[in-house]
């Protein structure tokens, strides 16, 4: 419990680190919080290719405002024609980054600057970056196909077809930044605005440049060409590990490039990092607002966003949501039930997020509600939810207020086992989908039960390498550590020297298992290491007794904690909302019954003794201060859901058979 001392002199140590994942004084470019401080769900808003009128962005605008929105991401996406391939009539629209598309996305900023509405943009159209102007030789390459390209169709530009950029290559995507930054608007607006990058969809399988093959030399002295045809068969692991490093390597500083492009142009980065073939880590510490997604990705793959923020010093963590809830491509679209919304919601909170994307918003003509967007939840006042839908939206806002405050808490950090991602290839058949077959994805990774009270969070080897060890604490960015916990089977050198520097500086390191060096090129002193830490008495294998746990009882609940000054702020997510798999069963919120947890929690020299009682469909939401425990009212109580099950020869279309 002492420990928690150490929390009034965070500041001041914070300073005294400088772990911070962006060169330079970010503050001094971009001075407002990225949302404005405020807490309402924004929602993604589809414009599909077409003459977009004012009117009607007036209507979509005012509608969402009515509705407890807070803002809107702006994407840019195909014309309606694009579903019926007899029609190739061409649709009138404002051509893509022309002045006419300037003009028109201008005014949608400004109008709903004027009634208190955020804009964010996504930066491109459709999802992988890329449009009609890309050429051949700006695209990406796949190694071993020198004449096959990425295209990319079904965009604003559509029945045009382009190029996806060479992701790797900074003289390829650098124009493209600069191309599309010219063509955005950049108006002042009340509330700051983000540029939005989406999840990586870009095929990585084999994924090449012109320079990958000179760049893979000068760092492994070898060449990776003979390798590569099966770089993916287990007796190749090494060399996948070597390949996977440099692909990281240039995709960090991708990201890291468009985070920079954004900023000079005086707006935010917001992206997901999801499916990319990187340090995923590292990936959302390079963005201002690091967003996760689900449920086609599980809500607990929002921890790893959430603790890039965390170790960067962030404090936004946004999630696109509701996203193919029910499966892919839109099961029971207009039919969705609040209460498995919520279940969605609450999962997500208890994995770091507070800032709710909804998924989202078509482009109607006003008056309307003809218009809706594949995969998503529907929003519009045709749609199921749209009786609850302010309220739901209240509660959403209330819960991402509240875990917006001071920064989390977290006692231990995690090592992300990137290696043993990167050494495993590809996923078994049975864990695919037919868009994700990567080990790298990291789909299947999670925080481990044992340290559910010790507010655990990732950690990976940049913010290794950057914190700092002071009176027993390992600090960076706005985490502050007790200790390292690591079940991985590989660990790379460069991450044995750095563990063996803080073990010998007296941090507890715990070793789950021996692990063993992963790539081809091996350190013939790597075991002397291992052995040094294992040597030290800082080397253990199970959680140090001096380390009091955070929260204890005999069933700890899944939680997410956030400390402000001497408050703490904790949330319980209903125990339905804990681990849940994609899809969403329809109706798998239903619940009757009211579950009892008794718990004790440590917090500045003082326990609080809680008596939590989920009732159905409910979530929990305490402030602790100065020795009083306050039950938050955040009582939301949906329409009771009908339970459908998928009928018994249902083959879902997104596993791969």
């Amino acid at each position: 419990m002492r420990r928690f001392h150490l929390y009034f002199f965070l500041p001041f140590l914070l300073f005294l680190s400088g772990c911070n994942s962006h060169p330079g004084n970010k503050t001094e470019k971009l001075a407002n919080e990225p949302f404005g401080g405020l807490s309402k769900p924004y929602a993604r808003y589809w414009w599909f290719a077409s003459k977009i009128k004012k009117e009607d962005i007036r209507y979509n605008l005012n509608w969402l405002k009515d509705n407890g929105f807070g803002g809107v991401e702006i994407a840019w996406v195909y014309p309606l024609n694009r579903f019926n391939p007899k029609d190739t009539t061409y649709t009138p629209r404002q051509e893509w980054l022309s002045p006419e598309w300037t003009n028109i996305v201008s005014y949608a900023k400004s109008f709903a600057d004027s009634i208190g509405l955020g804009c964010d943009l996504t930066f491109g159209t459709l999802w992988p970056f890329g449009d009609s102007r890309v050429t051949f030789g700006q695209a990406t390459q796949r190694y071993g196909d020198p004449s096959w390209r990425q295209t990319i169709s079904r965009s604003w530009e559509h029945p045009k077809t382009g190029y996806v950029i060479d992701h790797l290559t900074p003289s390829n995507y650098l124009p493209y930044f600069k191309r599309l930054s010219s063509a955005f608007p950049k108006q002042v607006t009340h509330i700051p605005t983000n540029w939005f990058i989406d999840s990586w969809e870009v095929e990585s399988e084999r994924l090449w440049s012109n320079d990958f093959k000179r760049d893979f030399l000068s760092k492994f002295n070898y060449d990776v060409s003979p390798f590569m045809d099966s770089v993916y068969s287990p007796q190749n692991a090494g060399h996948l590990y070597d390949y996977m490093s440099l692909v990281s390597e240039k995709v960090l500083r991708f990201y890291r490039d468009f985070d920079s492009t954004l900023n000079v142009a005086g707006v935010y980065s917001r992206g997901q990092v999801s499916g990319a073939p990187c340090d995923l880590i590292s990936g959302y510490a390079s963005l201002d607002i690091p967003e996760g997604e689900s449920m086609l990705f599980e809500p607990e793959f929002c921890s790893i966003p959430a603790s890039a923020a965390l170790l960067s010093g962030k404090n936004s963590v946004s999630s696109e949501t509701f996203t193919c809830i029910y499966g892919w491509p839109a099961d029971y679209q207009k039919k969705e039930q609040i209460a498995d919304l919520k279940l969605v919601a609450d999962a997500l909170f208890s994995n770091g997020v507070n800032q709710i994307i909804w998924h989202g918003k078509a482009h109607n003509p006003a008056g309307q509600d003809t218009v809706h967007f594949y995969a998503t939840t529907h929003i519009g006042p045709s749609g199921s939810i749209a009786r609850q839908l302010p309220a739901f939206n209240k509660y959403l806002e209330t819960v991402s207020s509240y875990m917006k405050k001071g920064q989390t808490l977290s006692d231990i950090a995690v090592w992300l086992p990137t290696e043993d991602s990167w050494m495993a290839g590809k996923l078994s058949k049975n864990q695919q989908f037919i868009w994700a077959w990567g080990a790298y994805e990291m789909r299947y990774v999670y925080l481990p039960d044992e340290l559910k009270a010790y507010n655990p969070s990732w950690i990976n080897y940049e913010f290794l390498k950057k914190g700092t060890l002071l009176k027993g604490v390992f600090r960076c960015g706005n985490g502050a550590f007790r200790a390292i916990y690591i079940d991985s089977k590989y660990l790379d050198y460069k991450v044995v020297e750095r563990l063996e520097e803080l073990s010998s500086q007296g941090l507890p390191i715990i070793l789950k298992r021996t692990p063993v060096e992963p790539g081809s090129i091996i350190h013939p002193n790597y075991q002397d290491l291992i052995d040094k830490i294992k040597a030290s008495r800082s080397e253990i294998t199970n959680i140090p007794g001096d380390i009091e746990p955070f929260i204890s009882g005999s069933e700890i609940p899944t939680h997410w904690t956030r400390i402000d000054k001497n408050t703490l702020y904790v949330f319980f997510p209903n125990p339905k909302s804990c681990h849940l798999k994609f899809p969403l069963g329809y109706g798998q919120s239903l619940d009757s019954l009211t579950l009892e947890r008794k718990i004790k929690v440590s917090f500045l020299d003082r326990n609080y003794s809680l008596d939590l009682s989920f009732k159905p469909n409910q979530s929990l939401l305490y402030k602790l201060d100065n020795g009083t425990a306050e039950k938050i009212d955040i009582e939301f109580i949906p329409e009771t859901p009908v339970v459908k099950l998928s009928p018994q020869n249902y083959k879902a279309p997104w596993l791969v058979y």
